[in-house]
Order: structure tokens, then C-alpha cells, then sequence
């Protein structure tokens, strides 16, 4: 039976995912070692992406099951247009954030660091090439991919109950990206960093895995068995295994057979490296089988926090990339434990309060209903 109720797991895993990206955004943050790249090949952006395919399956593709197709595209176009107007006015806040900082401060490095000297090189051909995404500085270059994972699903909404033609177009897009080195162009670069050709099969797993938990004819979740479990178990572990090994033991490569090490000693992001796309199905089989839908933690206090950003992931993830890099210019006047300790949850606690008044608004824009955390909420 399909099911008509948001999945707070994924609401959790989102919300904590959009903490890492923030901690992993500052450097010399201790907290960046507990985060997940630091235990499996995957990392945050993995999660996020895979996540926003899982959601799509509830919102886009129950829309289209409901309404029609072109009432859902519809919608995603809208979306589309809402995540491109807040890339733009991050990308001018985050651009005068560290302009100002890096001119106050007598840190042009800064510019340089962040890749945002274009600006300063030729602003008009910079600012034509920002309302283009083709140019994304560092920590900006997430919402781009997501506003082509979401135009990529309209016409992988036509075949959302056809799972596995849907996952063998996609898998044979990846490929073709991987091996020729297809990309989008990106100014002064080979491409995007986050390629969406390669990203949108992480994104489409996703959105598969959506659509089997809703119930849909065509597309079937893997089986909960012990086997799979040590299986999935073993893929996150040998991330672990793998950082490890590359940080105590140098020259290990050496030592494996050649195909071998070929195939983890550059496990790269920007197509999607097939020990990342592995990893987080891995994770997500092991949260999907291990943590039921209706635990009582997931709406309890200690998780609460997390429910609530990753309910409300677009202004907190805007919020978190100025956030963290009010962070980094704090721990670089000291970073002491006490001011670890003060940045991480003044830092922490901005993103909840963010995450508060957009509940509260949303809330008061449905009629002023209840705000109280519910076991299940409605599908926005």
C-alpha cells in the first residue's frame, strides 16, 4: 500500500547531513573528524543527494500519480525557479561576506581560496557566467546540481513505474560520463565539480527507493537478509579501512596489486567514483532495514533539532554556508577547545534557529496549525 506520510528517517539523515556540510565547511574544526567522509567513502553531499531523490518520489512523483504529469512538472519547475533565485542571492551574500572579510581583514588569499577572484578580474562576464551556473565557487556549487537533478527528473517522471528501465538509462548516463569525461562547462575549469551526469544516478536511486517504499509497481527494495547486512557492513567499512590505511601507513599502495589500488587510490567526487556510489546505498540499506519508520527517537528531543532542518533543508543549507564561514574567521582568532566548544554551538544553534522560524512560518502560511513535532507529517 502506498504510503502518504513523510519518512522521518530521511528528514534526520538530511538534517544531519546539512550539519556536516557546515562543519565541514570550517577549516580547523575539530568537530569535521566525526563527521561521515572520515568513515566511509561517502560523505554528506552523497547523503543530501540521495535524500532529495527519496524525497522527489513522495512529492513529485505522487503528485504525478494524483494530479497528472504535467500538473508535477509543473511543480518541479517551480522549484527549479525558487532553488535558482536563492543560488543567486547566496552567491551575492557569500561573495560580499568574504569580499568584505578578506578586504577588512588584509586576506586576499581568501578570494583566491574560495574561488571567488573572478569577481574581482571581470565582474560583468563573472556575473553573466553566475546567472548560467557556470560559475560556482567552492561551497556553491551544491544547489546547482540539485537544480539539474530536478530538471533531469521531469522526464524521469514518464517512466516512474518502470524502475528498472528508469535505473538502466540512468546507470548507462553515468557511465558515459565516467568514461568519455562528459561535463558541464564551468568558467575558468574543466567542468563542474559535482558533474550531474554522474551525480544523477546516486539522485535516481534515490527516487527509486522513494517509489518502492511507496509502494509502486516496477521498482523493488532489496531484501532484508544477514548476508546483505555484512555485505553492506563490509562496503562502509572499507572506506574506514581505506582512510585509515592512507594515513598511517604511507606507500600502502605499493603493496596491493595494482588494479586494485587503481581503483581506490583516487576515489574522485566530481563523476561520482563507483566506491562512493557503493558506500552510501550500503549506508542507506542499513538505515532502511535497521531503523524502523516509526521509532520513537527520530520525533523525540535529542533528534528533534535534526528533524527540523532537514524539514526545512533550503534555508538551512543558505544559512549554513554564511554561518560556517563566520565560523572559520572566529576559530581563526582562536581555536582552543573553549572556542571549538563556543563556535560549534553558537554555530549549531543559528541552524536550529533558522530551522525554527521556518517551521513557524509555514506553519502560519497553512492557517496557524500546531507546530508540535508529529510521528508522521504531511508530504509539502
Amino acid at each position: 500500500m502506498a504510503s502518504a506520510t513523510r519518512d522521518l528517517r530521511a528528514d534526520v539523515c538530511r538534517g544531519l547531513a546539512l550539519w556536516m556540510i557546515m562543519v565541514n565547511h570550517m577549516p580547523g574544526n575539530l568537530l569535521g573528524a566525526v563527521t561521515l567522509k572520515n568513515f566511509a567513502f561517502a560523505d554528506a553531499t552523497e547523503a543530501f543527494v540521495f535524500l532529495a531523490g527519496y524525497a522527489g518520489a513522495f512529492a513529485y512523483a505522487g503528485q504525478a500519480d494524483r494530479q497528472g504529469f504535467a500538473f508535477a512538472a509543473a511543480a518541479l519547475l517551480r522549484r527549479i525557479g525558487v532553488l535558482y533565485v536563492a543560488h543567486i542571492f547566496l552567491l551575492v551574500l557569500f561573495t560580499a561576506q568574504v569580499g568584505l572579510s578578506a578586504a577588512t581583514l588584509d586576506r586576499a588569499f581568501y578570494l583566491d581560496e574560495l574561488a571567488l577572484d573572478p569577481f574581482a578580474q571581470d565582474p560583468y562576464r563573472t556575473l553573466i557566467e553566475a546567472l548560467l551556473l557556470r560559475f560556482q565557487p567552492h561551497f556553491l556549487d551544491i544547489l546547482p546540481l540539485y537544480i539539474v537533478l530536478l530538471g533531469l527528473l521531469i522526464p524521469a517522471l514518464l517512466l516512474r513505474d518502470r524502475g528498472w528501465w528508469l535505473l538502466g538509462l540512468s546507470a548507462a548516463l553515468w557511465a558515459w560520463a565516467r568514461w568519455f569525461g562528459v561535463n558541464l562547462p564551468r568558467i575558468n575549469a574543466e567542468g563542474w565539480f559535482f558533474n550531474p551526469l554522474g551525480w544523477q544516478l546516486l539522485f535516481i536511486c534515490g527516487f527509486l527507493t522513494g517509489q518502492a517504499v511507496r509502494g509502486r509497481p516496477g521498482t523493488r527494495l532489496p531484501p532484508r537478509s544477514r548476508l546483505l547486512t555484512v555485505l553492506a557492513v563490509l562496503v562502509v567499512f572499507s572506506g574506514f579501512a581505506w582512510m585509515q590505511a592512507w594515513e598511517r601507513l604511507p606507500g600502502w599502495e605499493m603493496a596491493v596489486p595494482e588494479a586494485w589500488a587503481g581503483l581506490v587510490v583516487h576515489v574522485d567526487k566530481t563523476a561520482l567514483h563507483p566506491a562512493r556510489l557503493a558506500s552510501l546505498l550500503a549506508l542507506a540499506y542499513l538505515i532502511g532495514h535497521h531503523v524502523p519508520r516509526d521509532w520513537p527517537a527520530l520525533d523525540g528531543p535529542w533528534l528533534a533539532p535534526f528533524l527540523r532542518m532537514g524539514q526545512h533543508s533550503l534555508p538551512v543549507f543558505c544559512a549554513g554556508i554564511l554561518i560556517s564561514f563566520l565560523g572559520r574567521l572566529m576559530l581563526e582568532v582562536s581555536d582552543g577547545w573553549v572556542s571549538q566548544l563556543y563556535v560549534n554551538l553558537t554555530c549549531f544553534g543559528l541552524l536550529v534557529a533558522v530551522a525554527q522560524v521556518a517551521h513557524w512560518y509555514r506553519a502560519q502560511e497553512r492557517g496557524g496549525r500546531p507546530a508540535a513535532l508529529p510521528a508522521r507529517v504531511e508530504v509539502r
